[in-house]
């Protein structure tokens, strides 16, 4: 595989080509598991190991399609941590980026299992918060956390349903006001419960860290198709009029992953033009 990619940036059919015999078929008991040829464990080995890297086809993210290019140098090839020192410092900024944080929210956002997601987090020598000790933090941020209060007037913001702020926990719930736990919203399978949700069905309306809303990009109108759970206002507008400007003239669109498509999220904006009204 290496070999081949000096040539530059090849797709699995170019390097199975290009490595030949050297691809070894699994046949029907590989195929059981997923697996038809040695490629794919080739492939991720090298990534893991930091020789390769997968690149999206054309330099388009909106699509999966990808190829493989070496990475030269090697990013990982100074690296002194061991796995277990890289894990601590995974947590480390994990825990800084969004603590207070439970150890089973860093086990979900690491991939670790969880006694290795347990003594990742050991070192750090973290603060329990509450009196069940489940969300953690660094005592350095603490005290700040303990003196914080809102701010008395709205901030608000239509943030990507991959923000930091749903991603890094997946807590939909603890963003919530009690009242829109069991608000009803458009998801993959018709309506359900927001509170249900670990992610959100589309992009979100946050104010003060609380979520109120939920919007969607029409590309047809070149609209924000919205809806809030709090009384709407000329600031909430404003925000709305802001975003909506920024995806139009700065982005084309506004997808919540690769694969999303104006088609796809037709019954969500459809779902939220009914209950909120927002958009033309």
């Amino acid at each position: 595989v290496l070999n081949a990619l000096e040539q530059g940036p090849m797709n699995p059919d170019q390097l199975r080509d290009s490595a030949g015999s050297q691809v070894r078929n699994l046949g029907a008991e590989g195929k059981k598991k997923g697996l038809t040829t040695t490629l794919p464990l080739a492939l991720g080995q090298l990534q893991s190991s930091g020789e390769i890297r997968r690149i999206p086809m054309s330099g388009r993210l909106d699509q999966q399609r990808y190829e493989y290019a070496a990475w030269q140098p090697n990013p990982l090839a100074a690296s002194s941590l061991s796995p277990e020192e890289a894990y601590t410092e995974l947590a480390r900024r994990f825990f800084s980026w969004i603590g207070p944080a439970t150890v089973a929210e860093f086990q979900w956002f690491s991939g670790l299992g969880a006694k290795a997601a347990r003594a990742a987090v050991e070192p750090l020598q973290l603060q329990a918060l509450g009196d069940d000790g489940t969300f953690l933090m660094f005592p350095d941020d603490y005290d700040a956390f303990q003196a914080y209060q809102p701010p008395r007037e709205p901030k608000y913001v239509l943030v990507s349903s991959l923000d930091g702020i749903m991603h890094l926990r997946r807590d939909l719930g603890g963003l919530l006001a009690p009242e829109d736990v069991t608000r009803q919203v458009f998801g993959e399978k018709g309506l359900t419960e927001l509170g249900s949700l670990s992610d959100p069905t589309s992009h979100v309306i946050l104010d003060r860290g609380r979520l109120i809303g939920l919007w969607e990009y029409d590309t047809v109108s070149e609209a924000i198709a919205w809806t809030a759970f709090a009384p709407r206002n000329a600031e909430l507008e404003k925000a709305v009029k802001k975003t909506e400007a920024f995806v139009r003239d700065e982005l084309g669109d506004a997808r919540s992953f690769s694969l999303d498509s104006p088609k796809s999220r037709g019954p969500r904006i459809a779902e939220l033009r009914r209950t909120g009204g927002g958009g033309d």
